[in-house]
C-alpha cells in the first residue's frame, strides 16, 4: 500500500511543529477541591508529538511557540530542552502581575468509575498573541523540514493564531515538507469565540493546505460540519461509523491523503478497549486492538499520531506504521504525564504482540 506522500530523504528537521506549551496540573485520583499536591507536567497537543518523536523515536524535531520570560516559563523551556525538542520562541516579558502567561490545564485522572475532570486557566496566553508574521519561516524551512504539524488547539486561542497556522503551512508546502494537522476539537475552547461555526470556517480555511488529517469522528462532525453515517456503530471500537465519514471529508478537501484515528471504548476510567483505523490513499488500514489499563490517559492519542507518524517517516509500510502507532499510544497511557517514557524496542515489541512478561 503507497500513502500518497512525497517524503523528503533526509533534512536537518525531520518534524516541526506550530503550537501552545501549556503546563498541566495533576493531583492524581484527588480531586482538585480536595488536593493539596500536584505534579506539573508540560504539554501541548503539538509538543507532544515532537516530544515522543525526538525521545522515544530518536528523530530531529523542534516546536515554534511562545515563550514567557517569568519561571514557569523557565521550568517549562527546561522540560523542552529534557526531551531534545529544539525551540524556536517568540519572547515575551512577564509583568509579575497578570502575565502574558503560559496557560495552565488543570486535570486529575479520575478512577473506576469517577472520569478525569479538565479545565483552563488561559488567561493573557502568550501562545495566543502569536501572529502571522512573528517567525521568519523561509529561514526555518530554510535549513530542511521533513513534515510540519500544528492542531486544533491552537487554533481555537484566538483570531490570529489560525492566519499563523495558514501562513507556516503555505511555506511548508511550498519547500517540500508534509504537512499535517489534529483535529483536536475542544468544545470550550471554540466556544469562547463563537462555537462550533467559527470552528468549521477556521479549520475549513487550515485543511486546504493538509497533506495528512487527524481526527476522531466527533472531531469530524464538530469541527468540520461532517454528518455522521445514519446506523450508529455497535461499539466504539468498531471503525465504520468512521470510515463511512471519509467520503464526504474527501468532497471537501481531495487532496488530503491519510486520515486517520485512534478507537476507544472506555468501560471505566482505568479500564479501556483501544484501537486505531485509518483511510490511506485510498485504501483501509487497521490496527490489532487490545484492552489497557490506564494509569493517565491524557496524550494517547498524541502518542499514537508520533508512533503513526514515526512510521511513515522512516519508510515503514502503512499496515507497520499503523502498528506503532498504536502500540505507543497504549505504552503512553502506562506512564504519568503527556510524553513518552517508552522506548522504540518497548514499542516494536509491543507491536509485534509483545505482552508484560518481566524483561530480563
Amino acid at each position: 500500500m503507497n500513502c500518497g506522500l512525497t517524503i523528503r530523504d533526509s533534512a536537518t528537521v525531520d518534524f516541526l511543529c506550530l503550537g501552545a506549551l501549556v503546563h498541566r496540573l495533576d493531583p492524581g485520583i484527588i480531586p482538585f477541591r480536595k488536593a493539596n499536591q500536584c505534579q506539573i507536567h508540560v504539554s501541548g497537543g503539538e509538543f507532544n508529538v515532537a516530544a515522543n518523536l525526538s525521545d522515544c523515536f530518536g528523530l530531529h524535531t523542534g516546536i515554534v511557540t511562545a515563550m514567557v520570560r517569568y519561571p514557569i516559563g523557565d521550568l517549562v523551556a527546561d522540560r523542552v530542552r529534557a526531551m531534545g525538542v529544539t525551540p524556536f520562541y517568540k519572547m515575551f516579558q512577564h509583568n509579575g502581575v497578570n502575565g502574558p502567561n503560559i496557560a495552565a490545564v488543570y486535570s486529575d485522572r479520575g478512577y473506576g468509575v469517577r472520569a478525569p475532570v479538565v479545565f483552563y486557566n488561559r488567561a493573557n496566553e502568550a501562545a495566543a498573541q502569536l501572529k502571522a508574521g512573528d517567525f521568519d519561516w523561509n529561514a526555518i524551512f530554510g535549513s530542511g523540514v521533513r513534515w510540519f504539524h500544528s492542531g486544533g488547539i491552537f487554533a481555537a486561542l484566538s483570531d490570529t493564531t489560525p492566519e499563523l497556522i495558514i501562513e507556516a503551512m503555505q511555506v511548508a508546502r511550498n519547500s517540500g515538507a508534509v504537512v499535517s494537522f489534529d483535529l483536536n476539537f475542544r468544545e470550550k475552547l471554540w466556544n469562547l469565540s463563537g462555537g462550533q461555526e467559527r470552528a468549521r470556517q477556521v479549520i475549513g480555511r487550515i485543511l486546504r493546505n493538509v497533506d495528512v488529517l487527524v481526527g476522531n469522528e466527533e472531531d469530524l462532525q464538530k469541527g468540520l460540519g461532517i454528518t455522521g453515517p445514519e446506523a450508529a456503530a455497535t461499539s466504539k471500537l468498531d471503525p465504520r461509523a468512521f470510515l463511512g465519514m471519509i467520503d464526504r471529508v474527501l468532497e471537501r478537501y481531495p487532496h488530503i491523503k491519510i486520515i486517520a484515528t485512534t478507537l476507544r471504548e472506555v468501560h471505566s476510567t482505568n479500564r479501556h478497549g483501544w484501537g486505531a483505523v485509518a483511510w490511506i490513499n485510498g485504501q483501509t488500514c487497521m490496527s490489532p486492538q487490545c484492552e489497557l489499563d490506564v494509569y493517565d490517559r491524557i496524550g494517547g492519542g498524541d502518542g499514537f499520531a508520533s508512533g503513526f507518524f514515526y512510521g511513515i517517516l522512516v519508510g515503514e509500510s502503512p499496515e507497520q506504521a499503523m502498528k506503532l502507532g498504536w502500540a505507543h499510544g497504549a505504552l503512553l497511557t502506562t506512564f504519568p504525564g503527556d510524553t513518552t517514557m517508552a522506548t522504540l524496542e518497548q514499542v516494536r515489541a509491543f507491536a509485534q504482540g509483545g505482552t508484560a512478561r518481566v524483561q530480563r
